[in-house]
């Protein structure tokens, strides 16, 4: 006759952070580093877009919106472009380079963080990630495709892998 095997329980315990089950090291989390790394690209893409956009002006921008709507063939006084390039000047390119910049190092100061392990830059990472979630599902609901499914699904895995740090280190 063959012995019952006895079937465990998960130890409440493990998620205790000063759990030995739990490896505070960096290292350990190989989610978080490439959630990271994502993060510090968008970061640093950003942090360059607002630089081109400091530099630049509202000059070539103007020129660039004009450029589509003669490209377009649309009516160069009324409509959505139109509108756009009246409103583009020194104020406004400014305030979006701000914008823009602010934006890239948050970011980059999330990416740090993720990459250091800290439960506040995955409590931020979960909380941004998730915030588009919403609008994912509008964007997939709209234009049904692999596109759309494609970054639902990944806005999904990094919610799912840094709500699973959060919980592992029991915040």
């Amino acid at each position: 006759m063959r012995p019952r095997l006895r079937q465990s329980r998960p130890d409440p315990s493990r998620l205790d952070p000063s759990h030995p089950h739990y490896n505070p090291d960096p290292h350990a989390h190989p989610g978080l580093h490439i959630i990271a790394l994502v993060e510090g690209v968008k970061g640093a893409l950003a942090i360059i877009a607002a630089s081109g956009l400091a530099i630049l002006g509202p000059a070539p921008l103007q020129r660039w919106v004009h450029v589509l709507i003669a490209r377009f063939e649309l009516d160069p006084e009324h409509g959505a472009l139109a509108l756009f390039a009246q409103k583009i000047s020194q104020g406004a390119v400014h305030w979006a380079a701000a914008l823009v910049m602010a934006y890239g190092v948050l970011h980059l100061f999330e990416a740090w963080g993720l990459w250091r392990a800290k439960v506040w830059a995955s409590w931020l990472g979960c909380l941004a990630a998730a915030l588009y979630l919403p609008l994912d599902i509008y964007a997939l609901a709209r234009h049904p495709g692999w596109p759309a499914l494609a970054v639902l699904a990944i806005n999904v895995i990094v919610v799912w892998v840094l709500a699973r740090d959060i919980l592992r280190r029991r915040y």
